[in-house]
């Protein structure tokens, strides 16, 4: 048994009854259950249907997204999450860049590392290399003056925490910004990258190994075993080619708003929803939202 999931944009709710019930005729569905009005609805599946991505890719263009899982074991015992452009709409090592002077330079090299053009740990090192002598008193004035949640995170935390869940927040960012938004939000724990200061300056260094993509895997995998659950048990969001190896491995490996050749890879993709998206998947209604 699978479930279908349309959503949209929260901020413009234009889901149409009409095409939810189209789509379930066609492909012969269950009842329609709207999790909110005109922003989310599901219904069930007895198969998967053979032209998936077909509707997935006509629906885009109306603002709608779908995805279709299996219906056990949708509501999960952990989330998994990058933080840059992910839990934030920033990424941190490009606003570090732009107190820098060195914006432009460094924002290319994310954006390409992040499409899986180049290797991450070299890129970082690249990026990291171009801070060499910023104060470190600027991470505190970006983080106050640059650094905002993605919309839905706070309910997305405060929903999947209040049911049991274990949050954990894994970054090939750095820990002076994943310690603060992990505290905001409410994560379990945070894992990222730690810059190296000396004098009140940042050195252009970071401490080894360098947190990517095989690190965001060992969180995974080390995580699960703590608690004993399973890797199915876990949602993982991200949306750069750092994440694709724990978004692959998760019971639901969630592409957010991510690089063309990210999502790609995976089966569900958010490319208009926000956070609370990742609780309408789990089949909470938007009454049981939670903060």
């Amino acid at each position: 048994m699978y479930t279908a999931t349309l959503l949209c944009d929260p901020a413009s709710p234009t889901l149409d009854p009409a095409l939810v019930e189209s789509l379930r005729n066609a492909w012969g569905g269950g009842d329609a259950l709207w999790l909110a009005p005109d922003e989310a609805a599901e219904f069930a599946l007895d198969t998967l249907p053979d032209n998936q991505w077909q509707v997935w890719d006509d629906l885009q263009g109306t603002g709608v997204d779908l995805v279709i899982q299996k219906t056990v074991g949708r509501r999960k015992k952990m989330l998994l999450a990058d933080m840059d452009s992910t839990m934030i709409q920033q990424e941190c090592i490009d606003e570090l860049a732009e107190e820098a002077g060195v914006g432009a330079r460094v924002k290319d090299i994310t954006a390409r590392a992040m499409n899986g053009e180049l290797d991450f740990d070299g890129a970082l090192t690249e990026r990291v290399g171009l801070l060499k002598d910023l104060p470190e008193s600027v991470i505190a004035k970006v983080l106050a003056e640059r650094i905002t949640l993605m919309p839905g995170g706070p309910t997305l935390l405060a929903t999947m925490k209040a049911d049991g869940a274990y949050a954990a927040l894994v970054s090939g960012g750095f820990t002076a910004f994943t310690e603060k938004v992990a505290a905001e939000l409410g994560f379990d724990e945070n894992r990222a990258n730690t810059l190296i200061v000396a004098d009140g300056k940042l050195t252009g260094e970071a401490w080894r190994p360098i947190l990517g993509r095989q690190a965001k895997v060992e969180a995974l995998e080390q995580i699960t075993a703590k608690l004993g659950i399973t890797e199915a048990d876990v949602m993982a969001v991200g949306d750069g080619a750092n994440d694709l190896g724990m978004l692959k491995r998760a019971g639901a490996g969630v592409a957010l708003h991510a690089k063309p050749s990210v999502a790609a890879e995976c089966d569900i993709r958010i490319n208009h929803g926000d956070l609370t998206t990742l609780l309408y998947l789990q089949g909470y209604s938007r009454d049981e939202f939670k903060g």
